[in-house]
This record gives C-alpha cells, structure tokens and sequence, in this order.
C-alpha cells in the first residue's frame, strides 16, 4: 500500500506540474497584445497599444524598433503604411521577440517600405573634370548608388585600373574607395535625387524562434536586406520583397531554421537570397531575379535549401 501511495503521489506531482506549464502557455497567448507604428503620427513617448492617437500616452509609436523594445512574447506589430519609408535598422532578437508553439511574434508590414539609404548632399560632390563628379562614402564594400529610387548602372573597375574609366550619362563606379558620376545633361549631381546604401541591414533576427514578418519592401541597405543570423528557428518570411542592397536580399546563416514564402528579391549587388553555416532554408514560391551575373539567385557557402 506504501509503494502504491508513493505511485499517486508521483502521478499527481507530474499532474500538477503539466498543468502549470500548460496554464503558464495559455496565460502568456491570452495576455499577447497588438502593438502599433506609425511614422506620420505616432510618437516614441506612447504606448503603441492604438493604431490612433486617442489623448495621453495613448496611440502608436514612431518607430519600429521602439515598437520592439516594449513588445513581449507573443506579441504582433502592425506597421502603418503612410506611404513615407521607415529610415531604421531594426533587431529581432531573443525570448521577448519570439513567440510560442501555436502563437508567433508577428510583424505585419501592410507593404510599407525599409530604407536604408542616405542621400548625398550637394557639397558632398567635387568636379574632377569630364563632367563627372566624385563623392567619398564612409564604407564602400558593397555599396550601390541610387538615382530616382532605383539602383544605377555601375561600370566595373579592373583591379590594376590607373584612372577612372569612361563613364556615360547616369553612370558611375567605384575607384580607389571614392564614387565617380557622371550625370546627364551637363547638369550638376544636385539635379538629380542621388543616394547610396548606407545603413548596413535592414532587419537582423538573431536568437529567436516562432517569429512571421511578412508583407514588407527592404531595400538600399550596405549589406543584406534582411539577415537571419543565427539560432533562430520557425521563423517565416512571407511577401517580402527585398531589393537593391548591396550584397543580398535575404542571408540565412548559423544554425538557423527559416522558411521563405511567396517573395521577391531582385537588384540585389552580390546575391538575391545567400546562405552559409549549418542553416536549413525552405523555398516555397519565390521569385529571385537574377538578371545580373554578378548578382546570381542564389549563393551558398554553407547550410541547406530545400525547394
């Protein structure tokens, strides 16, 4: 009888501690909340708990990463599309950016755009003849330059290169870390809205698990657009489209698990999607434009991709 007393204790211990956990999964789903961003009006000083600004401390942050910072496990975050891109780099990282089996940290972008561009100011440039223009950037490694939104036409530099080469209308390239324009209509840079990748990645994820991002434009930034670092797994990508960085449009790496779904990559400078250490990366109806040869759909240097 001892022996079998001893037997339900045990049982009932177990009972009890299973339902903890499962009452603790349960309490942490019931108490997620909807976080909002607006970068026309919201302000970092609210709450971020409405999608309007209501009196008080009430209504939607700024800024995405400030939504972020006081999100919790579990959480969603809508971003307004007020038709203004969103100028930050922003971190998804570990317990309070994740989410939980059956409930997903959430960031539903609604289409609005990721910019990491910086424009060049007019007395940035300096005339160096022949109707072109130089300009120093602070970081040149995969760097691209911008005209009117879109990535301009860069013209290769041979490495044992003594002078800059021939450069025609809205054309530059890359010599002896400066950046060489020539501009159209012997008009001067200023004439046109010029810029160049200047943050480095758009949104990094980095020790997380059980996070969606989904229906969000990323592009001009100096590396990736977006970066799964490491140690994050069930993660989803979905209607992304990430365009016009310097090296990729999305970068899988470390150990990580992530799916892609139904996104567009393309105009990126080395790579459209890469991968690299021990990452798994499923590829679900994707578009990657590979239109240039130097920037191939896909570049591996480690981890696995199932199509």
């Amino acid at each position: 009888m001892i022996h079998l007393s001893q037997r339900y204790s045990s049982i009932l211990i177990a009972s009890c501690i299973l339902t903890s956990i499962i009452g603790n999964a349960v309490s942490n789903q019931a108490v997620a909340r909807d976080l909002f961003v607006n970068n026309d009006n919201g302000s970092d000083s609210h709450s971020g708990l409405s999608a309007t600004s209501v009196g008080g401390k009430q209504g939607p942050v700024r800024t995405i990463g400030k939504a972020l910072q006081v999100a919790k496990q579990g959480d969603s975050i809508h971003i307004a599309n007020t038709g203004v891109p969103y100028q930050e780099s922003i971190s998804i990282q570990n317990s309070r950016n994740s989410g939980l089996v059956g409930k997903n940290f959430h960031i539903i972008g609604n289409g609005a755009t990721l910019d990491g561009r910086k424009t060049i100011a007019y007395d940035q440039w300096t005339a160096v003849g022949n109707q072109i223009f130089e300009f120093k950037p602070p970081r040149t490694t995969f760097l691209l330059l911008y005209i009117d939104n879109h990535p301009a036409t860069q013209v290769d530099v041979p490495r044992d290169a003594r002078k800059v080469p021939p450069l025609e209308e809205l054309q530059w390239c890359l010599f002896k870390h400066k950046v060489y324009f020539k501009p159209a209509n012997n008009r001067l840079p200023d004439a046109f809205d010029v810029s160049y990748t200047h943050a480095q990645v758009g949104i990094t994820l980095i020790n997380c698990q059980h996070v969606v991002v989904e229906n969000l434009v990323v592009q001009g930034f100096q590396l990736d657009g977006i970066n799964v670092h490491d140690n994050v797994f069930n993660t989803q990508l979905l209607q992304i489209k990430s365009r016009g960085n310097g090296r990729s449009g999305i970068s899988v790496g470390g150990a990580s698990r992530v799916q892609i779904e139904a996104c567009l990559l393309g105009n990126n400078g080395a790579a459209q999607l890469r991968t690299e250490g021990h990452s798994v990366t499923t590829l679900k109806n994707n578009d990657l434009v590979d239109t240039n040869p130097q920037a191939p759909a896909v570049v591996s240097d480690g981890g696995k991709i199932i199509r």
